[in-house]
């Protein structure tokens, strides 16, 4: 999955790779050919007593010095460039994706998971990518080249290099195998104690209004434990790597000088071409220490590459069909013909057989029990969810059949858990439609019941709004995501429960102020109190996902038992309250 990763993004950036690649190598090449010109000052200058000799050749050296730090300075430039280039393109491709899934994606990876994915994980990778390309470039280079060059001041003590070269990539290669399960399952950590973290975070309000404060401590310690001793058991296979390398260099060092020294003595070896062959050991060693660093990086970014992969490589259930229809002439009657719907794996249905047709000016109540299917049922017009059997149609087209931002731009959606993102009131509102302009605004807020209380906030429109609408209460926050909805003016109107938060007499007035608004609009309301929904022109009683009730409120009175059993246990809370 690494190289895939690797194959595909960075090819886009073919040419500036190649550059770093030949200032990598000009920097290696330098770097190799300055033992050779110490070895030559040694023999020459210094043992020949040759001050003319030490000038010039040392001033070699100088230039070359010089070439490799600016070879170097370019290398590293182009390799961090490339590299933060390569951590950008990924996490936009993996947030295009996300941004493509339906619910039941988001819900099989997980929201604390992907944010991981995209973050954490493309930070391994990346980091990786600039470890290997100011590193891993230089160190086939060094090791190839240093040998050769070693073999030109001493073939007899080459034997040295072919037992402590693989000794070393042998034990490094075992470590760096043993390491992969416990990255694997330090990221699988590092998702859950993100899981954890964001529960806690949202939920702060719940936990100190019920004293769970020691409670919520004792399990992020647990999760937070379990990610610490995962990490403390890769730490220790990671610690093994560099006294491995540490002995291996200074056992072949003694091996060198040990040997050398009774050449020397016996005037078959120069003292600088023990030197040069010395330093060229170091930097063979030094190269495959490189190579080291970068294997005990491979085992992490490997796991994180297989993660992002995972994101790349799920499909939405909801695409958009071949020849897709991208212009809808009209969003009038929405229809529902024998649709079924169940997740994956679930005994039953959550709707079963729903039939029922909403033409264009009126408006479709959905009551219910808990559980029975009602937020499910609004899901599947925007095609949040697809169903499993039977179409959803929009004035005889099946929306499976219409490009998803086209089906979108007709609907206004009023969730059952209104989200407001950071920002302005202003900001908020112009989300689903940018081009509003302020009298739209207040206009929609005047409609939504919000206008008054927006007014007296500091700055009105442009008052500041926190992640989430934490800063202004339940009632606002669902006000603010109606009046969202009804700035696009869309053609479709999803209210999911969306006068829970409201008072009566706000909402009697929110529910007024929408008739004349939403005349020419095809509405669906769920609600849970039957003075929301009694004036729609039908109401969908629905019970463990069937349908068992369909006519206006005065029909369903008479006709089904479920919906008179609501409508007589509100009446009688009512009248206890």
């Amino acid at each position: 999955m690494l190289t895939r990763l690797l194959r595909t993004y960075l090819r886009r950036y073919r040419w500036q790779i190649g550059l770093l690649i030949i200032f990598q190598t000009l920097q290696s090449i330098a770097t190799l050919t300055l033992p050779d010109i110490t070895a030559n000052i040694i023999d020459h200058g210094v043992l020949g007593r040759d001050t003319g000799y030490i000038w010039a050749h040392g001033g070699v050296m100088a230039l070359v010095t010089l070439l490799q730090m600016l070879a170097n300075a370019v290398a590293v430039y182009y390799a961090a460039k490339v590299a933060m280039a390569f951590g950008r393109d990924l996490r936009d491709a993996q947030f295009e994706k996300v941004m493509a899934y339906s619910s039941r994606e988001i819900a099989t990876l997980g929201p604390p998971s992907l944010i991981t994915r995209t973050t954490n994980d493309v930070q391994q990778v990346q980091q990786f990518v600039l470890m290997a390309f100011t590193l891993f470039v230089a160190a086939p280079i060094m090791t190839v080249g240093g040998i050769v060059m070693a073999l030109r001041q001493d073939v007899k003590l080459s034997w040295v290099l072919t037992g402590s070269v693989p000794i070393l990539v042998i034990s490094v290669g075992w470590v760096a195998w043993r390491m992969i399960p416990q990255f694997r399952l330090m990221q699988e950590k590092v998702d859950r104690i993100n899981q954890v973290l964001r529960e806690q975070i949202t939920g702060i309000r719940v936990v100190r209004a019920f004293v769970r404060e020691r409670a919520e401590s004792e399990r992020f310690e647990k999760v937070n434990a379990e990610l610490t001793d995962t990490g403390i058991r890769a730490g220790h296979l990671q610690a093994l790597i560099f006294p491995f390398v540490t002995t291996v260099m200074n056992g072949s060092s003694i091996i060198v000088l040990w040997v050398g020294a009774s050449r020397i003595t016996d005037r078959t070896l120069q003292v600088g071409a023990l030197i040069a062959f010395l330093t060229y050991l170091v930097q063979i060693l030094m190269a495959v220490m490189m190579g080291v660093f970068i294997a005990i990086m491979a085992p992490r970014a490997t796991v994180c590459a297989e993660r992002i992969a995972e994101v790349l490589d799920t499909e939405s259930s909801i695409a958009a069909a071949d020849h897709a229809i991208t212009e809808v002439p009209t969003a009038g009657t929405v229809r529902f013909d024998a649709v079924t719907f169940g997740y994956p794996g679930a005994a039953e249905p959550v709707l079963s057989n729903i039939s029922l047709s909403v033409p264009r000016g009126t408006t479709c109540a959905v009551i219910g029990s808990t559980g029975s299917g009602k937020t499910t049922l609004l899901q599947l017009i925007p095609r949040l969810l697809d169903v499993v059997d039977g179409t959803v149609s929009i004035d005889g087209v099946d929306i499976r059949t219409i490009e998803p931002e086209a089906l979108w731009s007709r609907i206004g959606l009023v969730p059952q858990r209104p989200y407001l993102f950071s920002g302005t009131v202003a900001s908020n509102l112009r989300f689903s439609n940018p081009g509003a302009t302020d009298e739209e605004l207040w206009e929609a807020l005047q409609i939504a019941q919000g206008a008054d209380f927006v007014s007296a906030m500091p700055g009105g429109l442009d008052a500041p709004i926190t992640q989430g609408g934490t800063n202004v209460s339940g009632g606002q926050r669902q006000r603010l995501a109606i009046a969202r909805a009804l700035v696009r003016r869309p053609e479709i109107l999803l209210f999911d429960d969306s006068f829970s938060a409201l008072d009566l007499a706000t909402e009697a007035r929110l529910r007024a102020a929408l008739v004349p608004y939403t005349a020419d609009s095809t509405v669906f309301v769920v609600g849970q109190r039957i003075s929301s929904i009694r004036d729609a022109e039908q109401i969908l009683v629905l019970e463990d996902g069937h349908a068992v009730g369909l006519g206006s409120h005065d029909e369903l009175v008479d006709s089904c038992p479920t919906y008179r059993e609501i409508v007589e246990s509100q009446i009688r809370s009512e009248h206890a309250a």
